[in-house]
């Protein structure tokens, strides 16, 4: 057989679509038939393993990704175990000339990536690795001094006055050419991805998984929230953000296409308000990139603090404690709202991330790591770079992390951007009858308020795990003693 009329293999991973994809791109662009493949491979060595969310939404993407290509004459075939072994055997099964993949950044992925080439290689197999999930190579992106950023203003600064700026996306074919014959594949349900006892009904309720849910969501954003984005996204109990993070995160979208989604609604109007909601949303892309640019200059900020000092740090234990956090009964009603939102959709407004990380790190002084375990296992955007991130940001042990000093009262975080106490009546239920005054602090509630709305502190709701006051001063104690050794 003629090399070009091969089938190539294409390696679906975290690209989980066929618009501006640039590995599925390259397949097709051999000219021969394509084979699309998924492997399922169980890093038991990882502390990283998929969580209970990620498994749940990723069952329903290869299900939308499966459809969308058995609509253009292809289809998924799914392989679990190591890498390098599935697609090899998947190669010789169908006298494949090449596999096509794109690359991931994160340490553990990009070092596979370097070994399946290099097998493959030996092999005699061609391979292509492109990048299909960031705007920026994160290796690309330097300092004067040649080195990585630690601060997120000139990081970006140099992102937007690169050369290689974010291509406009492609789209997909109509038809992908299929081979002589499909080789085995398992059922989707073998993969064991969806829970058992099903527990996701609000993860459904929520979400759309696949290309078009992505697809979807981001024109819902442009028509809609695009334009009060920079005032709307901060108030958790209105749709005020895109929420395509779980989206992004799975390559369902692009980054490309959402830069030149944005870009291209902003350019459409005079209105410098919607030009400015354009340019602030475009900065939190860059956060993301931020975030994996970090993750890939110190591959071990995902467990340990990029400020190395932050080791001795006298974090407390306190088993009771976490789990209060985890669901949602500390006695501080915008947190525990926060926590139950997380639990029941699989996500988490961005606002009231940052003050549950807060309370549990500063507050709480619980180690960050434990938020970051609990997120990864629960959300649905569960990203490693991002994840990793964020909590050390809150922590003050990362890059151009929040002052020690800073610690989030989580009364008056509410009262700021939940001041009629929507949020809180949806998610913490029990909450609803208190008039707005008393419902982000209902320890200092009246008694008879507290009857009139149907609350015994300590029964019916927590009565605070801990006083905040108090708290911060214990936090910013640690902190200074700290800093001072």
């Amino acid at each position: 057989m003629d090399r070009s009329e091969s089938p190539a293999v294409v390696w679906f991973r975290r690209d989980l679509r066929l618009s501006d994809n640039p590995a599925l791109e390259a397949a097709l662009a051999a000219g021969g038939p394509v084979i699309p493949v998924f492997i399922e491979s169980l890093r038991e060595d990882s502390p990283w393993a998929a969580g209970a969310a990620s498994r749940w939404w990723l069952h329903h993407s290869l299900a939308a990704l499966d459809q969308s290509l058995r609509a253009r004459g292809s289809r998924l075939i799914l392989r679990s175990g190591p890498s390098i072994r599935c697609l090899w055997e998947l190669a010789g099964e169908c006298g494949a000339a090449g596999v096509y993949w794109n690359r991931g950044y994160e340490p553990k992925v990009a070092a596979q990536d370097a070994a399946v080439k290099s097998e493959l290689v030996s092999r005699g197999l061609n391979t292509g690795i492109f990048n299909g999930s960031v705007l920026f190579d994160p290796s690309a992106v330097r300092n004067s001094s040649g080195g990585p950023f630690r601060v997120f203003t000139p990081f970006w600064r140099a992102c937007l006055s690169s050369p290689l700026r974010p291509h406009a996306p492609g789209q997909s074919r109509a038809e992908l050419s299929p081979p002589r014959r499909w080789p085995r594949s398992l059922a989707l349900q073998h993969l064991h991805l969806t829970p058992a006892p099903d527990w996701a009904a609000g993860l459904r309720q929520a979400w759309e998984p696949g290309e078009e849910g992505a697809r979807g969501r981001l024109e819902q954003f442009v028509r809609g929230a695009l334009s009060g984005y920079p005032r709307r996204r901060e108030l958790p109990a209105v749709q005020g953000t895109s929420r395509l993070s779980p989206h992004l995160h799975f390559g369902e979208i692009s980054p490309h296409a959402v830069w030149h989604g944005i870009k291209d609604a902003v350019a459409e109007t005079d209105d410098p308000g919607l030009r400015k909601a354009g340019e602030a949303f475009l900065r939190q892309l860059g956060w993301r990139e931020f975030a994996c640019h970090i993750l890939a200059s110190v591959p071990e900020s995902d467990q340990e603090p990029l400020r190395a000092y932050f080791r001795g740090f006298p974090w407390r234990r306190s088993a009771r404690e976490l789990r209060a956090w985890q669901h949602g009964k500390t006695g501080y009603p915008f947190v525990d709202a926060g926590m139950r939102e997380l639990w029941t959709t699989g996500w988490m407004h961005n606002r009231v991330r940052m003050v549950v990380a807060s309370f549990l790190t500063k507050d709480l002084l619980l180690p960050w790591i434990e938020g970051a375990r609990w997120f990864w296992d629960t959300l649905v955007d569960a990203d490693l770079a991002n994840n990793a991130f964020g909590w050390q940001w809150t922590a003050g042990c990362g890059a151009d992390a929040a002052p020690y000093f800073r610690v989030f009262n989580p009364v008056s975080q509410g009262e700021r951007f939940d001041p009629k106490g929507d949020y809180i009546r949806r998610w913490v239920p029990e909450l609803a009858g208190l008039p707005a005054q008393w419902i982000h602090k209902p320890w200092q509630a009246p008694a008879a308020i507290l009857r009139g709305s149907g609350i015994m502190l300590g029964k019916d709701y927590p009565k605070p795990i801990v006083d905040h006051a108090e708290a911060r001063a214990r936090a910013l104690a640690a902190y200074r003693s700290l800093r001072e050794s």
